[in-house]
């Protein structure tokens, strides 16, 4: 479903929250049964017999469940199809009982009839048939209705009485399947290899043999068995206890972690495009109040580059999230004029109005498909609607091609430094046909820097100062501008102060935290300031025992386990940072001659440092060089990362003094106390040699 993402706001749309909770409350038990019901299998479907665990793989067991079968059976039908799933397994601990003595069936109203076939419980060789004692208590679960998602999809959960550990539960139900977009589309897709163990998996396709299915596997070489009966062909994969897969963390979304089978009617996305094409054509009338403001970016912007800026946040800024995907409004968007007048929309809704502004404006513009979390393997899918969960704008000028995400909130820069999306793959609405890569962003200079200038006491009752400078620049800019807008100054303020005092207690703030934003360069100033007593210096031995640390440098580096590690590392988006710490007022030289760096293929950080007698500053550079980590380099990746963080945390003693370089001079005697010193000579000459001479004598 074309559901949105980016930037979005919640307050906005509580009357909606509070509407849609109140509709869930009167779904009737009348008006569920017409969609949830009762009733046998149909004869089509084939019974299959049902294999025993495995003793060996017992130890791998998760949550008390041991899985015994998962068949599923699709056939197709004039209004769409029929998929029938049967699931069994046994309940062999006391934590199985809280996952397997109910069942939840969730289906979308508007597309899907639901009908539970039978519900057995086998105990003791004994059949007990649990299919009449079932009541369905049905409710309207939004999961992401904070994030402004309403999906309409709904639960009907069974609850079955009596289920004891041994049991075996068997259940099977069936969804009829109208598809409301692209109704001759089919796509299905299921792994071939579980994270626990299971008896067999098994799929099987019924399909009109002039109508042939499009195959493609993905980390398994497991091909159907396809047969004929009749005017349909039957495309059978059977997978008996297959070898549990070891999920990994922090693997790229284009490595195949686990095997999988995409089965399609179609192998062209140009059927997906003619399926919405129709859709997302642009819009030509706006209300009077929202193309006058089309019209004055027009007159006060002639370039295409900077119209489409200013559009971009038009749509942006002035358009709240609110997706209400539910039924055909998963993959069909609402007329902008629609949108404008609600004041909101999903970011279907919101491509499309951003497309048909740009329009007006003289830009070409239109509506491209893409997905947040799995865009960057959508090369490796068959064709399928459900391939995308969000929508964005391909807008071209001349021979330049610009990606923009309507669903982004106050986001800055120009045309030539604005922060594009990367989500791997899109599809343009109106474009070739084919998928089309986005591009990667590609840092060349730090997009946060930090600079701390300390200076230490020159008095026992003053004060070190602290002054912070922290500079945003591009994503990190439209960041930080997301995050000021959704917390108050003196919120983040606390939040600063907390993270210094945990460092040097005692310290506070010396000024208000002061924000300079340049939108349209995109660059977000961030300016602190602090002072901690002289007192405090000397408590706890905190002068002597001195922290300098780059903050956020490396820190949230993945990782992941190293035992066995099959899968790459991803490591994200780009990122380029820099901190800086000035230390004055200094009563030595200091050295940071301990320092290293630390550079691999995959991140980089580089340390120097500079001295005066009564200065000290030190540079931290860390970046990112790869979106991934090879298997095989996992041990030197997770040594760098440990490299890293010891390298930018130090303590230094600045009570430390100098010892003179050079001994002090003894001052001259001026002229006067020269005549003294020669008169006492001469005294002690006279009267000195005689005495001497006497004493000598006697």
């Amino acid at each position: 479903m074309l559901v949105g993402g980016g930037f979005r706001e919640v307050g906005s749309f509580r009357y909606l929250v509070l509407f849609l909770v109140a509709l869930a409350g009167l779904i009737s038990p009348a008006r569920a049964d017409e969609i949830v019901r009762k009733g046998p299998e149909a004869d089509w479907i084939k019974s299959v017999d049902v294999p025993s665990a495995d003793p060996a793989r017992g130890d791998q067991i998760k949550n008390g469940i041991s899985w015994l079968l998962a068949d599923e059976q699709i056939i197709h039908r004039d209004y769409g199809y029929d998929d029938y799933s049967r699931t069994v397994y046994r309940i062999v601990d006391r934590p199985g009982l809280e996952q397997g003595a109910s069942i939840d069936l969730q289906f979308d109203p508007s597309r899907h009839k639901v009908t539970l076939n039978h519900l057995r419980i086998v105990r003791d060789g004994q059949v007990l048939d649990r299919l009449d004692d079932v009541k369905f208590d049905i409710f309207r679960q939004e999961k992401d209705a904070e994030k402004g998602v309403f999906d309409g999809w709904l639960t009907a959960h069974v609850n079955i009485d009596d289920v004891r550990v041994g049991d075996v539960v068997d259940y099977g139900e069936t969804y009829e399947i109208t598809p409301l977009v692209g109704k001759g589309l089919f796509f299905y897709s299921f792994s071939t290899e579980w994270e626990e163990p299971v008896g067999l998996i098994r799929t099987s396709i019924i399909w009109p043999a002039s109508r042939p299915l499009a195959i493609k596997p993905r980390g398994t070489e497991i091909k159907p068995v396809i047969s004929t009966s009749g005017t349909g062909s039957i495309y059978l994969w059977e997978i008996a206890n297959p070898k549990p897969v070891k999920v990994e963390e922090n693997v790229p979304t284009d490595f195949p972690a686990w095997g999988s089978i995409d089965v399609s009617s179609t192998a062209s996305w140009q059927s997906i495009i003619d399926a919405i094409q129709p859709y997302y054509k642009p819009a030509t009338a706006f209300p009077p109040a929202f193309a006058a403001k089309l019209d004055e970016i027009a007159a006060r912007h002639p370039l295409p580059e900077d119209r489409m800026i200013q559009a971009m946040r038009l749509v942006q800024d002035e358009i709240r999230y609110v997706s209400l995907s539910i039924g055909s409004g998963s993959y069909i968007p609402r007329d902008p004029a629609t949108v404008i007048q609600s004041g909101f929309g999903d970011c279907k809704d919101k491509a499309l109005l951003l497309a048909s502004a740009l329009a007006r404006l003289g830009v070409s513009a239109q509506v491209a498909l893409a997905d947040l979390d799995h865009g960057r393997a959508l090369d490796q899918h068959l064709p399928a609607l459900r391939d995308f969960d969000h929508a964005i704008v391909k807008a071209t000028i001349g021979a330049k091609i610009y990606w923009l995400d309507a669903t982004d909130y106050l986001q800055g820069g120009d045309a030539s430094n604005f922060p594009q999306p990367d989500y791997g793959f899109a599809l343009p609405v109106f474009g070739s046909g084919a998928l089309e890569k986005m591009p990667s962003a590609e840092l060349e200079s730090p997009t946060v820097k930090v600079a701390e200038e300390f200076s230490f006491p020159d008095k026992p009752d003053g004060h070190l100062t602290l002054s912070v400078l922290s500079t945003h620049e591009g994503a990190d800019a439209d960041y930080m501008r997301g995050k000021l807008a959704s917390r108050s100054v003196s919120e983040l303020s606390d939040a600063y102060l907390k993270y210094y005092s945990k460092r040097y207690p005692g310290i506070e703030s010396a000024a208000k935290l002061e924000i300079f934003d340049n939108r349209d360069g995109n660059i977000i100033n961030v300016r602190e300031s602090y002072r901690l007593p002289a007192q405090a210096l000397t408590a706890n031995d905190l002068a002597k025992n001195f922290s300098i640390k780059a903050a956020d440098l490396g820190t949230d580096l993945p990782t992941p386990s190293m035992v066995n590690r099959a899968g790459p590392v991803s490591l994200g988006s780009p990122v380029y940072r820099r901190h800086t710490v000035t230390v004055s007022n200094l009563k030595a030289r200091f050295s940071g001659g301990e320092m290293k760096d630390v550079v691999t293929p995959y991140l980089s950080l580089k340390s120097s440092w500079s001295n005066t007698p009564t200065t000290f500053e030190v540079q931290w550079d860390f970046r990112t060089l790869a979106t991934q980590v090879p298997a095989k380099a996992v041990n030197d990746y997770l040594k760098s990362v440990k490299d890293v963080s010891d390298n930018i945390d130090w303590t230094f003693d600045f009570t430390y003094q100098d010892a003179p370089e050079n001994p002090v001079p003894v001052a001259a005697p001026d002229r006067s106390e020269q005549q003294v010193i020669g008169g006492l000579l001469l005294v002690s000459i006279f009267v000195g040699i005689p005495l001497f001479m006497a004493i000598r004598r006697w």
